[in-house]
């Protein structure tokens, strides 16, 4: 029903072209790769997966298509962890046709785009690293590493530790280790953490 809806919408527009669509994470990945478009609209959650790692594959193997995210989940992790994953864009449901069709434009014209619900709550996000990532640079670990690079994917304790081949407990340990070296107490914060460390 989302994507019938997005074709009406889209379909007014005589500049914009719909290639293609997809309902899964592998179908997502396999579409993008074989018509190769321009932007791609991406929903957080796939039914098989994560529209942040479909994002990452889509990214790395083609980094002249942009992915704008046009979700519900309107948290810091989400946003953090797309933004890590290289979308250019991050949209809630909410937004008006016409919104929507500016928002795409404007990406496609080389610029970024944030809905402004969440713009404010992920740059406190940012900002309230900066003195840890500049001034302290905290030395973690490969593993430490490892574990906060999949947070920032928006990965569960529960998929890193399946991904890492660790227990959830050792997860946890990891991740209050990272939490105390960083002088931050949410996941959302060792994301921002890392994005910025990664962009720098």
């Amino acid at each position: 029903m989302v994507r019938l809806g997005l074709r009406t919408v889209l379909g007014r527009d005589p500049s914009i072209q719909v290639v293609g669509e997809a309902g899964t994470m592998a179908a997502a990945v396999e579409v993008c790769l074989r018509l190769m478009p321009d932007l791609v609209l991406m929903d957080v959650r796939l039914p098989d997966g994560s529209g942040v790692e479909a994002c990452r594959e889509i990214r790395s193997a083609r980094p002249q298509t942009r992915v704008i995210f046009l979700t519900s989940y309107a948290d810091e992790d989400a946003v953090l962890a797309t933004i890590a994953a290289g979308a250019d864009g991050y949209l809630l449901k909410e937004i008006d046709g016409e919104g929507l069709l500016r928002a795409i434009k404007t990406v496609v014209g080389g610029q970024s785009i944030l809905d402004p619900a969440i713009t404010q709550r992920v740059l406190r996000q940012m900002h309230s690293l900066s003195r840890v990532a500049d001034d302290e640079s905290p030395e973690l670990s490969a593993q430490e590493q490892r574990v906060v690079a999949l947070v920032a994917e928006g990965k569960t304790n529960k998929e890193i530790a399946a991904a890492l081949g660790l227990s959830d407990k050792t997860v946890k340990n990891y991740l209050a280790n990272v939490f105390q070296k960083l002088h931050v107490t949410r996941r959302s914060q060792a994301a921002a953490y890392f994005v910025r460390r990664t962009a720098s």
